[in-house]
């Protein structure tokens, strides 16, 4: 059923990394370096992989336990996006203008707490489709 919270949850996840690659477009340091851009082909990889797995996963709401495991599989993209965005942020010298867009990097952050979310009601509904099995 698509109508369940945990779907909820899923879109809300993509909608941000969606306003995450509209809204997130470069960082550059005091200098004028590029950072991190968008186009880059890493950055642009680990932006849409997670939207594309999180996609698989609200369409495989028959099967819960391969929910499950698609969600962790898009929460540890998003991390490596995270750790992209922090290591190529620490890796300039000096000071990086991300107070202008601080929230782009934040924004992996939410997507992975409303997985997390997802992936607690997935639970909730295995766990009660097992109470259920054992009355029988």
């Amino acid at each position: 059923m698509l109508q369940r919270i945990q779907t909820v949850y899923m879109i809300l996840s993509i909608l941000a990394m969606g306003v995450l690659y509209v809204w997130f477009p470069e960082v550059k340091d005091t200098t004028g370096i590029l950072v991190i851009e968008k186009k880059e082909p890493l950055v642009l990889v680990l932006l849409f992989a997670p939207v594309i797995i999180t996609l698989i996963s609200i369409f495989n709401f028959k099967k819960r336990k391969g929910q499950f495991v698609l969600n962790r599989l898009s929460i540890l993209l998003n991390f490596v996006l995270l750790g992209v965005f922090v290591a190529r942020s620490l890796k300039v010298s000096g000071e990086t203008l991300v107070s202008m867009k601080g929230i782009g990097v934040l924004l992996p952050i939410i997507s992975i707490v409303f997985l997390v979310l997802a992936n607690k009601a997935i639970k909730r509904d295995e766990d009660l489709v097992k109470s259920v099995d054992r009355l029988r």
